[in-house]
């Protein structure tokens, strides 16, 4: 393939994506002399070691800021997009944040992509221990790559055990609300690989807020009764005061417990 084609069709990529591509005659240092004649040339920008953008035709290298998801699908290959990422990357979020996560087998420092930083996270302890990495995970297309990404159940999860990183618990619950399906089976699988009381509340909080939305049962609202935490729990540790929402034994701020599900004469 020659250099043009290629930039034309990769829009982040690695050294050694380039040298399967191109393979010239001098190898990986042939791929490199390419890559170095197109950066002159201002159509190729470096952001990492061994990690590149393709500049569209017209912009200044400079000022072009490559898409950060597929940057950081290069920088980490096996990153699966997560928390406020995964709602973006979900069409379900309702704003657009200048921090990208994902989780990764190698966690680090955040890395600065022109103002964006690129957050890789370790897998939550209890699903790297039962091997369960991918539950509850999909595949998604950007531009002209694949990414993997946290999908709307593993997504809602993850929200409650960290809520910083969703923005805050009214954008996740604004956000998740505008699910278009959620997998209850998936769901609750889930909640049983974490082992966590709290987090088998706030699901059941959330799902009986927005039944009609979701499609949910008496006999799913009861299964979730059954892991329960035995005293009330706050859905925001950092902070104090709020509503305790029966029957989920759960403290939820005042102004999430005031956001109930509109009726249908209303929609």
């Amino acid at each position: 393939m020659d250099t043009t084609t290629f930039l034309h069709t990769h829009r982040v990529f690695t050294l050694d994506e380039a040298v399967r591509a191109l393979d010239p005659a001098g190898g990986r240092k042939g791929a490199l002399e390419r890559l170095k004649y197109a950066a002159s040339r201002g159509k190729l920008k470096k952001l990492a070691r061994g990690v590149y953008a393709t500049v569209p035709p017209g912009v200044d290298p400079k000022k072009f800021q490559p898409d950060r998801f597929l940057a950081a699908a290069a920088l980490r290959p096996d990153a699966i997009f997560s928390h406020h990422s995964a709602l973006e990357l979900l069409g379900a979020a309702h704003s657009e944040w200048r921090l990208c996560t994902a989780y990764s087998a190698r966690r680090s420092q955040p890395f600065n992509l022109d103002g964006v930083d690129l957050r890789f996270l370790s897998h939550p302890k209890p699903l790297l221990r039962r091997q369960l990495t991918a539950l509850g995970t999909r595949s998604v297309r950007r531009l002209d790559r694949e990414l993997r990404v946290t999908g709307p159940e593993r997504t809602l999860i993850d929200g409650f055990r960290q809520p910083d990183l969703v923005g805050g618990l009214a954008e996740l619950v604004e956000s998740a609300a505008g699910f278009s399906v959620l997998e209850l089976p998936l769901l609750f699988d889930i909640l049983k690989a974490h082992g966590q009381k709290v987090l088998w509340a706030a699901v059941g909080w959330f799902l009986d807020s927005y039944r009609a939305t979701f499609f949910v049962r008496d006999e799913d609202l009861a299964l979730i009764k059954k892991h329960l935490p035995k005293a009330p729990q706050y859905l925001a540790k950092d902070e104090r005061g709020g509503v305790l929402v029966q029957p989920w034994n759960l403290i939820v701020p005042a102004y999430l417990a005031r956001g109930r599900e509109p009726d249908e004469s209303q929609r």
